[in-house]
């Protein structure tokens, strides 16, 4: 047997530049790179392996752990799970710092390799530097804490278990129905350690990402349930895009006149101007996709994990009749909702179920519901993209949800006037069908979802699995690395910019461009929405001075210049206090070379209402202030109404 001696870490490079991925007979190198914070606990053993010999693989230096986490996610969602990036950092706070993101993958079902430091195997220099020493078990680690949010785990603490455990996470990275973070724990001293390897170890290995096809059995159950139906309503969620299955849904739905409806993760599978597309469906749904949704008897759930905001809270289906049919490639999703079970790759399942449907003669009993609906969404979203506000006339849709004095306050604050659904509109008209847009928490995901008007396939880049705040100019990062020939734009509020814009450094070293569009309305705007909307007044929500006489931060906002941190960067930076200035910044940006920045202005509570949906959020039962009291009560009624499983 022919053997290669090799450290741990230099085998383990040598293993993933000869890991291929197999989709429809096409083969592709499925680790593109690795990302880097090097410390003690990793420069010497994957960070020598790597100055080496990297092979094919290319090597980026990150500036946040999570951060550069978040964009080898990003890169993965935007290549449909079949490429990767890994992330290496020292152990101790380098490696914590990934965990956030291992969580971020693997409730959004994204494959990332993360590859930690580790402290030492053998224990004899205990406790090094950064090590939290356990007194009732020394195996623990910081890597242990992996555990809980990694789809596979393990520590390499032998130099011949790699063997093994790199077998085992590639099944795990190329399995669409549980892929998700892969966590490889390498203590420091093993990673330089040698070992005579098999050369076959790091011969060419494919893995087949092979189209699951239905039985016969679920197809027949799939046909006999919709046989009945009338009402039906499709919800294409992010299996949709991973299958590559637009083209099949798109067919499927014109054929049997089905409208459908769209997550978060769903939304730009097809584009939004075609006839049967509804929109965002639930808690951020759009107008038409939540009244067709309450007259549904059927929905027929295409690659989505039926999240709360999907089902608002399993409320919005409000038909007696309604039933379910999930297809999904997850097992354990198609069992959700007490749903027909098609455990299938989403392109093949609805293919075979459009053959099966056409032979039986299906009709739904729509008439002209759909087209009406689509046309009040139209109104609608040329509605709230023309609200605006100057400060004198009276908006309801605005001065119902926020005091006077604060809007005089914010606007003496900062000049600007500017709402952020007129906002979001001027940028929907201005970007063009290409570019792509990133986004993950705050109001944005809510008010993207209700209004966004997708004009290309896969151009539409939300991460709503964890809402992870941070993720946005990482993710626009790894979304630019996988598609470097577009343009791509960060949606972010100005809490999520100060919680990790790390990496916009890092595109700025690699000559990434990316645009970061910024709304500054001082607030966690989302947040202060939902305490007070459940009867609670604003509380820690605002950013405001601590004052003095009453010794809480209640005091007058608390002014940040974005654009001049962003300058400090080596951004092409623009402050936008007007609709003018916002056209000339989103003209002037799209010329630029380097990444920019729009520091723009936005009063607060000008985002998108929701529209007749319902979210679940624990309100307290027992309360001095009448206001919550009365929220409770309406909770409970809520609760009466929605399915208990």
């Amino acid at each position: 047997m022919k053997k290669v001696r090799l450290t741990v870490a230099q085998a383990l490079i040598r293993f993933l530049n000869s890991q291929y991925v197999e989709v429809d007979g096409r083969q592709d190198k499925f680790v593109k790179g690795i990302f880097t914070i090097f410390g003690h606990g990793n420069v010497v053993g994957l960070g020598q392996a790597l100055e080496q010999d990297a092979g094919d693989l290319t090597v980026h230096q990150g500036r946040n752990e999570q951060g550069m986490a978040h964009a080898a996610i990003a890169f993965a969602k935007q290549k449909l799970r079949r490429q990767i990036y890994a992330c290496t950092s020292s152990v101790g706070p380098g490696a914590a710092n990934m965990i956030t993101a291992a969580a971020t993958a693997s409730a959004n079902r994204i494959p990332v390799l993360l590859l930690p430091g580790d402290v030492y195997a053998t224990r004899q220099p205990d406790p090094v530097l950064q090590q939290i020493e356990q007194f009732h078990d020394l195996t623990i680690s910081t890597n242990d804490a992996f555990k809980a949010v990694s789809r596979y785990w393990d520590r390499i603490a032998r130099p011949e278990q790699l063997m093994t455990a790199c077998i085992q996470a590639m099944r795990v990275l190329t399995d669409p129905a549980d892929t998700g973070a892969v966590t490889l724990a390498l203590p420091q001293d093993v990673q330089g350690e040698a070992y005579d390897y098999p050369a076959y170890f790091f011969d060419r290995r494919v893995h087949r990402i092979e189209r699951r096809p239905a039985t016969s059995e679920m197809i027949r159950a799939a046909v006999q349930r919709i046989a009945g139906k009338k009402k039906p309503l499709i919800i294409c969620g992010g299996g949709v895009k991973y299958s590559e299955a637009s083209r099949e849904l798109q067919e499927f739905a014109e054929t049997f006149h089905i409208p459908f409806a769209e997550t978060q993760a769903g939304k730009s599978a097809i584009v939004w101007d075609h006839p049967l597309n509804l929109g965002g469906i639930g808690e951020t749904g759009s107008l038409a996709a939540n009244a067709i949704a309450k007259e549904a008897d059927l929905v027929i759930g295409v690659g989505t994990r039926y999240t709360d905001f999907t089902t608002s809270s399993k409320w919005i289906f409000q038909n007696p009749q309604v039933d379910f049919l999930n297809i999904n490639i997850a097992v354990f999703d198609t069992y959700k909702l007490d749903g027909v079970r098609v455990v299938a790759d989403a392109k093949a399942a609805l293919a075979a179920l459009t053959t099966e449907l056409k032979q039986a003669g299906y009709k739904t009993g729509y008439t002209t519901e759909t087209e009406e609906a689509r046309e009040k969404l139209r109104q609608e979203v040329d509605r709230v993209y023309s609200i605006e506000y100057t400060g004198k006339d009276f908006v309801p849709e605005i001065d119902d949800h926020l005091d006077r004095l604060v809007l005089e306050e914010f606007i003496n604050t900062t000049g600007s006037c500017l709402t952020q659904t007129r906002v979001i509109g001027v940028l929907n008209e201005m970007l063009s069908a290409d570019d792509i847009i990133v986004g993950a928490s705050g109001s944005l995901p809510g008010d993207l979802q209700r209004v966004w008007r997708s004009k290309g396939v896969n151009t539409y880049h939300i991460e709503y699995g964890f809402s992870c705040m941070g993720y946005e100019i990482s993710g626009a990062l790894g979304v630019k690395l996988a598609e470097p020939d577009r343009e791509v734009y960060a949606f972010t509020g100005d809490g999520s910019y100060m919680m990790l814009h790390s990496e916009l450094v890092t595109s700025l070293q690699e000559r990434k461009k990316i645009n970061v569009i910024l709304l500054d309305n001082m607030t966690f705007g989302c947040i202060n929405n939902l305490q007070i909307g459940h009867g609670s007044d604003s509380f820690g929500t605002e950013f405001r001075y601590r004052n003095e006489k009453t010794g809480k931060l209640d005091g007058g906002f608390v002014p940040v210049d974005f654009a001049k941190s962003a300058a400090g960067y080596g951004c092409k930076t623009y402050t936008v206090k007007s609709i003018e200035e916002l056209r000339r910044a989103l003209a002037d940006a799209r010329k630029q070379t380097a990444s920019t920045l729009l520091d723009i202005k936005v009063l607060p509570k000008t985002m998108v209402r929701n529209y007749n949906s319902w979210w679940r959020v624990g309100v307290a039962e027992v309360s001095g202030n009448e206001r919550i009291r009365s929220a409770y009560e309406l909770v409970k009624g809520n609760i009466d109404q929605a399915r208990l499983y």
